[in-house]
């Protein structure tokens, strides 16, 4: 039994086979502590993924810029309307670049348009933003990495939440278009109309 603080603690240690651990967090504030734990649940729910899959990709908005690049290239290659989801998603996709280009401050017209000339070059798919200098950098000799379930989650429920928006659309078009139908005069049935006249 150890006194930290006000408070008495049993430890049991050096034990010859242990399954789990106990990681004990101390704060000056609620504020301060829950804030420190909230990061040690974040910090061990990355390690978590990493062991479960430990394939990673570039981070800096490149694997963003990647599939962005091969999605335009997709919709040049389609004629018609149907084109426009490629570059929807494309152009959504070039958000994470670009919003690391504004955060450090750099010229994001310019910057994103060098990124974008990049990543149409083969061989380019790694390059992404150095998000404290604002400059264009390989992110493999930079080593930002970011895990691939992460980035695949991620995607996932964007075009979950785009798909949701689109249906409750369709519903609320639809409540619409009802209630159109219903205050307006249907057609006379013109039996009735002979019957009552």
């Amino acid at each position: 039994m150890r006194k930290i603080g006000d408070e008495y603690y049993t430890f049991i240690t050096e034990c010859r086979d242990p399954k789990a651990c106990t990681i004990m967090l101390r704060g000056a504030s609620k504020e301060v502590l829950g804030e420190t734990e909230r990061n040690l649940h974040d910090a061990l729910a990355v390690a978590r993924n990493v062991l479960l899959d430990s394939r990673l990709c570039p981070g800096g908005g490149a694997t963003e810029m990647a599939v962005a690049a091969r999605l335009t290239e997709r919709a040049k290659a389609i004629e018609g309307v149907e084109q426009w989801p490629y570059q929807a998603v494309a152009i959504a996709l070039e958000v994470i670049p670009r919003t690391l280009l504004q955060n450090c401050g750099a010229d994001i017209v310019r910057t994103l348009t060098s990124l974008r000339a990049k990543h149409a070059t083969p061989g380019n798919a790694g390059w992404g933003v150095d998000g404290v200098k604002g400059v264009l950098v390989d992110m493999k000799t930079l080593g930002v990495w970011e895990p691939v379930q992460v980035k695949a989650q991620t995607l996932k429920t964007a075009i979950e939440c785009a798909c949701m928006l689109l249906r409750i659309d369709d519903i609320l078009s639809g409540m619409g278009k009802k209630g159109d139908s219903a205050s307006a005069p249907g057609p006379v049935d013109r039996s009735m109309a002979e019957d009552m006249g």
